[in-house]
């Protein structure tokens, strides 16, 4: 029996010009709305961003006493969902879980633009945005922040070089094509024609080696740092726990795995193609097991918390539980984010059914805003000393037009590139793999 990378290689090697990657149908008249929707979010985004450089954080809802607020989390939200799509990426490529190789450049592609995202987002967040590159040019080794940010650019590196050599022999067949997508496919490649079994297997192996540099950088560096920047801050119990970095890998994990199944399921359902059923039952698997370990570290975090008797804790788990943050932890963290989702999962008819596991992991999508929420702002809210006053905070038009600015340009840089790249593995090799595994 052939391996499944095996299988690959004498697809491409017999390839014909014919064979190409399927490109998405969509009609010009829903691109031209799509992209006019985004175009105007950016422009808003724009505006928003204008005003923030001129006025600076006085333009925002943000205070002495509460300096975190929408930008922080939408930051640690977009930095969860890079980290969990990369690892779920790795299964493929370095643990040879060939049933989600579909997704392999989907993840890695997900997991660039969630990056981008996100320090888009801590730019926005800082006071003086021209500064930013000092905390590269400046290093305090005791500094959890200045590790951080070196473990961002090293990993930005390594994703996109994945994607590449994961793409790059499609990306010369795209090059002997027309029009703007083989030019930039040419320019990719550096006019390499090399399609050799040898030049396939050497592109696997780099693969392989790349992803299993990135799993602790990922795991450690990346989403586990980020939660090390909130858990080392020991003015706030709340978040001061050791507990949390690991709370932030596993809730990667899911926000990775629910951005993923949405992203191909609609990305599928737009362009006219049929979802793969049995990869998407698969997905949803991992995803209702990973919410339900991210549920399970929740209930013990909020169990230590509460067990400690910590007054700010205490107060902190109170306004969560029955406070102003009451409505969104029970209504979109734990109904719409987890209840719901696992119901769907768990459920025979719905959790054979790609509509009804693409619903459950949108709903994940939007679960994971309120969580991330929940890590920022509550601890916030309650004064840490006797006398202080109690935090408030509501985001002005300033952050939410930036925001959703932000977020409509990772939505136009992936349209783009689902577009102009081989973001889809070439059904021949899909053919190939399912006849000899």
């Amino acid at each position: 029996m052939s391996s499944p990378t095996n299988s690959s290689i004498l697809v491409h090697k017999n390839e014909t010009e014919a064979d190409r990657v399927v490109s998405p149908r969509v009609s010009r008249g829903g691109a031209l709305v799509w992209y006019g929707l985004l175009v105007l979010a950016m422009v808003a985004g724009v505006v928003a961003f204008i005003i923030r450089a001129k006025e600076g954080l006085a333009s925002t809802g943000l205070t002495t006493i509460t300096p975190w607020g929408t930008w922080v989390a939408f930051y640690i939200y977009f930095v969860g969902m890079s980290a969990g799509a990369f690892l779920l990426s790795t299964f493929i490529h370095v643990f040879g879980m060939e049933r989600f190789h579909k997704v392999g450049r989907e993840a890695l592609l997900v997991a660039i633009i969630s990056m981008v995202l996100a320090l888009t987002f801590i730019l926005l967040d800082l006071g003086r945005m021209e500064r930013f590159w000092h905390v590269l040019w400046y290093f305090n080794p005791t500094s959890v922040l200045a590790w951080e940010v070196r473990f961002y650019v090293i990993y930005i590196l390594l994703l996109a070089a994945e994607l590449y050599f994961s793409m790059r022999q499609d990306l010369i067949r795209a090059s002997r094509g027309t029009g703007w997508a083989a030019r930039v496919a040419a320019v990719c490649t550096l006019g390499s024609k090399d399609l050799s079994e040898e030049s396939v297997k050497r592109d696997h192996r780099i693969l392989k080696v790349l992803g299993a540099i990135g799993i602790p950088i990922a795991i450690f560096g990346v989403h586990g740092g980020t939660g090390a920047l909130f858990a080392v801050a020991k003015a706030r119990p709340y978040l001061n726990s050791a507990l949390l970095p690991v709370v932030f890998i596993v809730s990667a994990l899911v926000s990775g795995t629910a951005l993923l199944i949405a992203s191909y399921t609609i990305r599928k359902k737009v362009s006219g193609q049929i979802p793969d059923r049995e990869m998407l039952k698969s997905l949803g698997g991992l995803l209702a097991l990973f919410l339900s370990i991210d549920l399970g570290l929740e209930f013990y975090e909020f169990l230590i918390g509460a067990y400690g008797l910590e007054a700010t804790e205490l107060a902190t788990l109170k306004t969560i539980f029955a406070g102003q943050f009451a409505w969104s932890f029970w209504g979109i963290q734990m109904l719409v984010g987890a209840v719901i989702p696992l119901a769907i999962l768990a459920y025979p008819r719905t959790r054979n059914s790609p509509a009804a596991i693409a619903a459950a992991a949108i709903m994940v999508v939007i679960g994971i805003v309120a969580v991330r929420f929940h890590i920022v702002l509550p601890s916030l809210i309650v004064p840490v000393m006797e006398g202080l006053p109690e935090g408030y905070y509501l985001p002005t038009w300033v952050e939410l037009a930036s925001s959703l600015g932000v977020i409509a340009f990772g939505l136009f840089l992936y349209s783009l590139a689902v577009t102009g790249l081989p973001i889809d593995v070439r059904q021949e090799i899909d053919k190939g793999v399912k006849e000899n595994e």
